[in-house]
């Protein structure tokens, strides 16, 4: 077995334990907030089904120098509001989230640098 291969099926193991996460995620947390009647427009824009599972994440995860950033500009109403996530979460949901979106993330750049390497011709 090639490092190449190796490397594919370490992401394809890491893809599988993120999907798990986010149904964990979507379950969990996500599906309690949804039951409240005011957090339509606290849980961000979903695009499409299962986004804002994505929004709350990312929202619970993003660091407070970087969250002021973003709620200045002017997209700021496609993401979640981290101030109603936070009051109605406990700190295993908090958690969750990070771990989730940690994954999420260092997954996405995992796919995305194999292929590139890939195309290159890293792997030949």
């Amino acid at each position: 077995m090639s490092g190449a291969q190796m490397l594919l099926g370490i992401i394809i193991i890491a893809t599988v334990l993120v999907g798990l996460l986010f149904v964990i995620f979507g379950q969990v947390t996500v599906r309690k907030l949804r039951k409240r009647n005011c957090n339509k427009n606290n849980l961000g824009v979903e695009l499409t089904s299962g986004w804002d599972i994505l929004n709350a994440a990312g929202a619970l995860s993003t660091p407070s120098w970087l969250r002021k950033k973003f709620e200045s500009s002017r997209l700021s109403g496609f993401s979640a509001n981290y101030e109603f996530l936070y009051e109605n979460t406990n700190k295993f949901d908090r958690v969750l989230a990070r771990v989730f979106w940690s994954f999420y993330l260092v997954t996405g750049v995992a796919i995305i640098g194999y292929t590139i390497a890939s195309i290159l011709g890293f792997f030949a």
